[in-house]
């Protein structure tokens, strides 16, 4: 991987609106800092102005997921292990996007998850997307070594508990075809995930985890290698081809614009003749899926769909 540097996102991240509010609050983070008791903590919109404060102090890398995000799920445990491991050199700022209008805007965060991190208050890229445990500490070494660079050399004064967490509950072991899916996903390997998955469907139909899983990856795999404004202008020239609509629904879905994903497939399935409408109903049935039933989103596209059915 190419050596990390702050201006890879000139001009993609905007926090100038935070960075007002940093200034007010910056008085209120220096008395903070050595009351933090954790290298971990959740950011959230009114919070952040502390965050880039301390970012003065020691680099702190931002990690911008999602609850529906199955490779949020993946990453984020990895990065908080990497981050306690450096006993304070480093803090982690967790951002729900859902929760969180206000920063994901800020960081543009077209897909998640999203890693960034902060070196006195300038933003410097990290990875997007579910990567490897040897890659993430590749990253973080590369990370410190910026900091100091630029003169961010402090640890945080943590709490004894901080240092080492309590030790969670022992798992069971995962299924092995789960085992192998996770794997490849790791690898960067979606192909194989799915047909990890799809083989545990074939064994037990009714394995959620399965199907989930196999609904994540195969929107992973579909998003991997589109770029957002090549797929926004060929959608805009053929707002009838499923294709090109499909993209863009996936992308948006994959950077947490989830009313925007539903809106496009369900203006899509409106305008279609109905002999060609099966394919859009089946990807927004999929895409439901990814985002959970109860969901008051998912809610209002079923019955948006359902109108448009009946």
């Amino acid at each position: 991987m190419s050596e990390i540097s702050p201006a890879a996102l000139r001009g993609a991240v905007d926090l100038s609106s935070l960075r007002g509010r940093s200034t007010q609050q910056a008085a209120a983070a220096s008395a903070a800092a050595p009351g933090i008791d954790d290298v971990v903590v959740d950011a959230t919109d009114e919070s952040f102005g502390q965050i880039l404060e301390l970012s003065r102090t020691v680099p702190v890398v931002v990690d911008l997921w999602a609850e529906w995000c199955g490779p949020c799920k993946q990453l984020s445990p990895i990065i908080e292990k990497v981050t306690r491991e450096l006993g304070g050199r480093v803090l982690l700022a967790k951002v729900d996007v859902d929760a969180n209008p206000q920063l994901a805007q800020g960081f543009r965060a077209q897909s998640i998850p999203m890693v960034v991190a902060l070196i006195a208050g300038q933003p410097v890229p990290m990875f997007t997307g579910a990567v490897p445990e040897t890659q993430v500490r590749e990253v973080f070494a590369q990370l410190l070594q910026l900091a100091a660079q630029n003169g961010v050399t402090g640890t945080l004064p943590l709490g004894d508990g901080a240092a080492e967490p309590a030790e969670a509950p022992e798992e069971p072991p995962m299924p092995p075809l789960h085992a192998e899916a996770f794997a490849a996903i790791e690898a960067g390997d979606y192909a194989a995930a799915i047909v990890a998955y799809e083989k545990a469907l074939a064994e037990n139909p009714r394995d959620e985890e399965a199907i989930a899983g196999l609904g994540q990856v195969r929107l992973l795999d579909r998003v991997q290698g589109l770029d957002l404004q090549e797929a926004r202008a060929a959608a805009a020239g053929a707002p009838l081809d499923v294709q090109a609509q499909f993209a863009v629904a996936d992308l948006d879905l994959a950077g947490g614009h989830v009313d925007d994903a539903f809106g496009r497939l369900l203006d899509l399935f409106q305008s279609l003749p109905a002999d060609e409408r099966t394919p859009v109903r089946e990807r927004l049935v999929e895409l439901f899926g990814l985002i959970g039933a109860s969901d008051p989103r998912v809610i209002a596209a079923r019955n948006r769909l359902s109108s448009l059915l009946f």
